[in-house]
């Protein structure tokens, strides 16, 4: 077996409309409503589905729990940009724009936390 790429992954929230406002508002991501009402965001050619914390969805994670989720975003927009957004809409930055390592080359993130406490980085590559 090998595997391709993801597809998607699941969030559990504690609260799946402020949830949606702050990835749509902040992130630019799209809302899916999908099968029996459920909520999606979608970005690219993936997307987050929510679960509420305590009606999560089976089968499900053994343990699942709001904010444990630590996730990298590549953006086309420039990390300097990225700040420079979160600024003008008064989201609090975790870290500034420092070097790391992404799945195929050395990146430049920026670090935010979710209404969840999930960790959010923000990458461009470097070129």
């Amino acid at each position: 077996m090998q595997i391709k790429s993801i597809d998607h992954l699941v969030l559990t929230v504690a609260d799946i409309e402020q949830t949606l406002a702050f990835y749509t508002r902040v992130l630019g991501f799209r809302e899916e409503t999908f099968g029996d009402n459920r909520k999606a965001l979608c970005f690219g050619n993936q997307k987050i589905n929510l679960h509420l914390k305590g009606q999560e969805i089976d089968p499900k994670a053994a343990y699942p729990t709001c904010g444990s989720a630590d996730l990298c975003f590549i953006a086309d927009t420039d990390v300097e940009t990225v700040m420079q957004e979160l600024k003008e809409k008064n989201i609090p930055v975790v870290a500034g724009i420092v070097d790391r390592t992404g799945a195929v080359g050395k990146i430049r993130s920026v670090y935010l936390r979710d209404p969840d406490n999930n960790l959010i980085e923000i990458s461009n590559y470097v070129r």
